[in-house]
């Protein structure tokens, strides 16, 4: 957005106050707020104040902004930021606002553009010589189908050509812009196709109101003309007058869900419990037998599924905490590996050049301490743990899997490799 800057202090007024009609109407606008949102009403009187003064003054801004007991930075901002208040003054009698958005830029605003500099003034916000006109390029204004298109003050003028543009400017510098007709100037009814109508001629078919008086004259003639013959009596006079209902001849007659009466809610049509009841299926019962075989049609031979299968394990085997939480059972506390185990990592002593363990993902600050405690300094040491010594040290940080599932080791290897350049190149990002 444009930077949009008060009227230098030599073209301001020294005061500003609402005529009559208008502190009516700012008193109006203000009770249409509830209590403590008075401030609210500053865009519309602010507008009563471009209306009354042509522009927005900085006496009109701080003038009102007393009236809304509001701040005076709160009023500037306001007025600054939106568009549709002019901070500087413009033609007394049109200020010619051109849309440039892209319908209008395609069906020629440039031309529109050009005339208003060659009769106006070169510059936007510029006033003409006697003060009476001045134009600016604005947003869309919200008539596309009629690009190109100006405002001037409140009323629009679409489907403009450069000629017509400087008649109408032509009109209002001479004091008869009322005589002007907003809107299409080239004959077209408001955004309907310029030939006219191809669609929706009729309105029978979309009005009810319409319909109904069309129905009416119907009924009305067809009972003048059987009180010609014969006199009609009453009940048929009262239904021939009366507007036909909607027929259900064509409604299919299915047992489906959808076209069920006693489905629907609320529904004229019910059951009776005792009918509901018996079309109902009773559940099978349950079989513990059968609901542990299975399908046959599936393994080709009726087989009982009812416990796991294990595996005989070496004693010596590793379990990780996981592992040996689910042979426990539930609420079995896991303990951790000893620190004599075997499979335990090599340690080493400290190095005078200890690498950055919180490099690898998953290892943070009281990770990496652990870890030193450990004697765990280096990204080689990582690197070359194996799958026993991997969950040796998964269990005795209770990490479940994690260092498995984070790859540490190939973390790791990276790092030990090239540093932060060779992590980037095997993992596509940076070490977190």
């Amino acid at each position: 957005m444009s930077v949009r800057r008060l009227a230098e202090a030599s073209l301001q007024p020294a005061s500003f106050a609402f005529n009559r009609a208008n502190a009516a109407a700012a008193k109006q606008w203000i009770k249409k707020y509830p209590k403590g949102r008075e401030q609210s009403a500053i865009i519309p009187l602010l507008m009563l104040a471009q209306e009354q003064e042509g522009w927005v003054t900085k006496a009109a801004i701080e003038t009102i902004s007393d009236m809304l007991d509001m701040p005076y930075i709160r009023g500037l901002e306001v007025a600054t930021f939106y568009t549709q208040y002019q901070l500087n003054p413009v033609g007394t009698s049109a200020h010619i606002q051109v849309c440039g958005t892209t319908p209008c830029m395609l069906r020629g605003s440039e031309a529109l553009m050009d005339v208003c500099r060659s009769k106006i003034h070169h510059d936007q916000f510029h006033t003409n010589d006697k003060g009476t006109l001045s134009w600016e390029e604005v947003e869309c204004l919200g008539a596309c189908v009629n690009a190109p298109m100006v405002m001037i003050f409140k009323d629009t003028f679409e489907d403009l050509t450069p000629e017509r543009l400087a008649e109408i400017i032509d009109l209002y510098d001479a004091g008869k812009g009322a005589s002007v007709t907003p809107g299409p100037q080239n004959g077209r009814i408001t955004s309907e196709p310029i030939s006219g109508l191809t669609t929706l001629k009729n309105e029978k078919a979309i009005l009810k109101t319409t319909r109904d008086r069309e129905a009416k004259a119907a009924a009305k003639a067809a009972q003048g003309a059987a009180s010609t013959a014969a006199v009609v009596p009453a009940p048929v006079a009262q239904a021939l007058a009366a507007p036909v209902a909607p027929s259900k001849a064509s409604k299919p007659k299915t047992d489906a869900p959808e076209t069920s009466p006693a489905l629907r809610s609320p529904s004229p049509t019910k059951v009776a419990p005792e009918t509901e009841k018996a079309a109902s299926v009773a559940a099978p019962r349950h079989s513990a037998a059968n609901a542990n075989k299975a399908a046959p049609e599936v393994e080709k031979v009726s087989k009982q599924r009812s416990g796991p299968i294990i595996k005989a394990e070496p004693a010596a085997a590793f379990k990780a905490p996981e592992a040996k939480g689910a042979q426990l059972g539930a609420g079995a506390k896991l303990t951790k590996p000893s620190l004599e185990d075997k499979n335990r990592p090599a340690g080493i002593a400290k190095p005078a050049l200890v690498d950055d363990l919180k490099l690898i993902s998953g290892v943070g600050p009281k990770i990496e301490g652990i870890l030193h405690s450990l004697g765990i300094f280096t990204y080689a040491q990582v690197a070359s743990w194996k799958k026993a010594e991997r969950e040796w040290v998964d269990g005795y940080l209770s990490f479940h899997g994690r260092i498995q599932r984070e790859n540490w080791v190939k973390q790791a290897k990276a790092l030990a490799k090239g540093g932060v350049a060779e992590y980037i190149r095997v993992f596509g990002k940076k070490p977190v």
